[in-house]
């Protein structure tokens, strides 16, 4: 069981930046590959970013590629998303999730676990 805890979000004007965090409960955060996905009102839920269980693989949604950096922190059982030049098209709820299945997965059904979301939104 990994229960996961998200922060960092709030209201930020286009251009700037933003540093989410998701600590995740337990000793097995290791063994999880983590992604962060996001919500926006009215739409579904899409993946951003992808971090392998050791930290050396990563892969990226198109709209955030160059923009986000996904890292992890093995010690600290803790993951975060940099955002940089945000969009208000950035704007949405913001989890974490764990996988312990596949490595790069994007899609929502080959998570196990999820957080339970901060908001981000961004103004034009």
């Amino acid at each position: 069981q990994v229960q996961l805890v998200e922060s960092g979000g709030g209201l930020v004007q286009a251009g700037g930046s933003l540093r989410l965090s998701c600590a995740a409960s337990g000793r097995t955060f290791r063994r999880y590959g983590m992604g962060w996905f996001r919500q926006a009102p009215g739409k579904e839920r899409e993946f951003v970013a992808y971090i392998s269980r050791s930290g050396d693989g990563t892969s990226y949604a198109d709209s955030v590629k160059g923009r986000f950096t996904i890292s992890r922190d093995n010690a600290k059982n803790t993951v975060y998303l940099q955002m940089d030049s945000l969009k208000p098209e950035d704007t949405a709820v913001y989890y974490c999730a764990a996988t312990g299945g596949l490595n790069y997965a994007t899609k929502t059904p080959q998570y196990d676990y999820w957080g339970q979301g901060t908001q981000v939104t961004i103004s034009s």
